[in-house]
């Protein structure tokens, strides 16, 4: 590949970024980590904050073009780089549940698990952008119960996205019990693209709280 289709990826260790870092590695893409300490504030600097005055990761820039949100990056960058097979183009009738389940997780599952873990009670249920958080959560369970993958038997980046939230969600105990989940974070964790990121960010995260001192 040129350098011209280098990604930069705005990335701190054990955060949501990890998932793009992942995506990365999946697609083979080439790419440069723009690090961010976020123990010690860094994405709270006037120099991140211009590129996302959310103050979040991920961000990544391609070509001269800022892209941040999740979502957006996942769907970017998996048809940025679509020869490694890991988003339905347009025209292909998987497309739209390819999208649908992407969308769903920043429209639903987050803002569920994001009230649970507050200990919030959820709106009422006419204005919930998620509902009930166990009809929420059985939607997408669902879709992984009897097959290895959401769109069947070939893995997306729809895939690599929810592995690695729903592998959080069990970790920080938000999630119940269920070998669905289980097994379908298994297929996604213990590849080798995602255990790769797994080590590199063991050792940024050591680095980082090192530099606390």
């Amino acid at each position: 590949m040129q350098d011209a289709d280098m990604v930069t990826l705005f990335h701190s260790p054990q955060s949501r970024s990890s998932g793009t870092l992942v995506l990365l590695e999946e697609l083979g893409a080439p790419y440069r980590l723009h690090v961010l300490n976020m123990k010690a504030g860094e994405q709270r600097h006037q120099e991140f904050l211009a590129v996302n005055p959310l103050g979040k990761v991920p961000a990544i820039l391609h070509r001269g073009a800022l892209v941040t949100e999740q979502v957006a990056i996942f769907i970017y960058l998996a048809d940025q780089f679509s020869k490694a097979g890991l988003a339905p183009g347009i025209g292909d009738i998987r497309r739209g549940p390819y999208l649908r389940w992407l969308v769903y997780y920043a429209a639903c599952y987050e803002p569920a698990l994001v009230d649970k873990a507050m200990k919030r009670e959820p709106a009422a249920h006419a204005t919930s952008p998620y509902g009930v958080f166990d009809t929420m959560l059985d939607n997408i369970v669902g879709q992984i119960r009897d097959k290895p993958y959401l769109l069947g038997e070939d893995i997306s980046a729809a895939d690599i996205l929810w592995g690695n939230a729903l592998h959080w969600g069990m970790l920080f105990k938000l999630l119940p019990e269920d070998k669905a989940i289980t097994d379908y974070v298994g297929r996604i964790t213990q590849r080798p693209a995602a255990a790769k990121v797994s080590v590199m960010d063991d050792e940024l995260a050591a680095e980082h709280q090192k530099a606390l001192g």
